[in-house]
């Protein structure tokens, strides 16, 4: 199969896009199938990717992040590969112009949605501009053949919108980078003891420190005795974030990826996601594969990966006090170190099967479909 990736962020810039869309091109070239790569154009963004040709074009910087715009270069490159099939990684305005591209080739796409219009038009009291927003999203969404949605919460938005011809897609996680068994590894060891000098219950975010995180959230979190925050990331909200925390037990770490990313994950006691806009919450998959249990926000992504009671929790994001609050939640944590291995081995158990290589075949499944809908119907002549 011939698939051409589209994508609104890829390497140097890390996120959920650029993560999801190297794991697709990474199956990809292991199973034997030619794709390229459109991004938008950043310092040292890579000429190739396994093998690959990665074709930059050009972009404008927003929020740390570069943007892709529409160029005519999109059309050449998708024209001169000759797709089976478009991939559009959470489509915006470079994305909107490959779908249309490929539309007048006559190549399929698939677009995969990864952006809470909602939630973000919401944080940003955007009023009326939220309507034009999703109409926006409905117009890119509308032109291509398919969009798979990560999540139940992201689906219900997209129906609302009129959005149609959906289907869902989750994310797959390295069951084996992300192990409980790391716990025992020395690297662990020493961060931990870094962590938690006195035996403290580490309480670790993984993710952008950015306002759609809301990580102002742990300041609820104050005076609980017995806990230590260790935050994995960096972002525009760093300092803000930091000074709103000043005087409570955190250790910033800074960005991390591969080994040394599992080994925070194997640091760690319980994993605290704080944000309500994500579409579906892939470092929520690495925390239980890593055996630890999750508390996150009743809204969005987690809603369908935390198993509320059974491997972690779901608070509830406007309470600040009483059973359902953040707080609450993590105290009964913090005070169990049986429920903690208990929820975190159910959660472990939870992903063990939600593999990228099943996942991604499972994404093939959805390129063959739009293909095969694209196929003129025989015309059987009558004898």
């Amino acid at each position: 199969m011939r698939v051409a990736v589209v994508t609104e962020s890829f390497l140097p810039t890390v996120n959920g896009v650029t993560n999801s869309v190297c794991k697709v091109l990474d199956f990809l070239a292991d199973s034997g199938h030619e794709a390229i790569l459109i991004a938008p154009a950043a310092r040292n963004t890579p000429t190739s990717y396994r093998g690959f040709a990665v074709h930059a074009v050009p972009a404008v910087a927003y929020r740390q992040f570069p943007v892709g715009l529409p160029h005519p270069q999109v059309q050449r490159v998708l024209a001169a590969f000759g797709p089976d099939v478009l991939h559009a990684a959470s489509p915006f305005l470079l994305g909107a112009q490959a779908i249309a591209a490929a539309n007048r080739i006559g190549v399929p796409s698939v677009a995969i949605f990864q952006t809470d219009v909602a939630g973000y038009a919401k944080r940003n009291h955007l009023g009326k501009a939220a309507a034009l927003a999703w109409r926006f999203v409905r117009w890119i969404h509308e032109a291509a053949d398919l969009t798979l949605v990560p999540s139940s919460s992201s689906e219900r938005d997209l129906v609302a919108a009129g959005v149609t011809r959906l289907a869902r897609w989750g994310r797959g996680v390295d069951t084996e980078r992300y192990h409980p068994r790391l716990r025992t590894h020395p690297d662990a060891v020493d961060l931990r003891a870094r962590l938690a000098p006195n035996g403290e219950v580490v309480l670790g975010y993984v993710g952008r420190v950015a306002p759609e995180k809301q990580l102002e959230r742990f300041d609820q979190l104050r005076g609980i005795d017995g806990i230590s925050l260790a935050l994995v990331g960096d972002g525009p909200s760093t300092a803000s974030v930091g000074r709103l925390l000043r005087g409570m037990p955190v250790t910033w770490l800074g960005r991390m990826g591969g080994q040394a990313l599992a080994v925070a994950y194997a640091s760690f006691d319980v994993f605290v996601h704080t944000g309500t806009e994500e579409t579906f919450g892939q470092t929520i998959q690495e925390a239980h594969a890593a055996g630890l249990p999750v508390v996150a926000p009743r809204a969005g992504g987690p809603v369908d990966l935390v198993h509320d009671g059974g491997d972690g929790y779901l608070f509830d994001p406007d309470a600040l006090t009483g059973d359902s609050s953040m707080r609450t939640l993590v105290e009964d944590l913090v005070v169990s170190r049986d429920l903690r291995l208990r929820m975190g081995e159910s959660g472990r158990r939870a992903v063990r099967a939600t593999t990228w290589n099943s996942v991604c075949t499972e994404l093939l499944g959805h390129y063959a479909h739009v293909i095969a809908a694209r196929q003129p119907v025989p015309v059987v002549e009558a004898v």
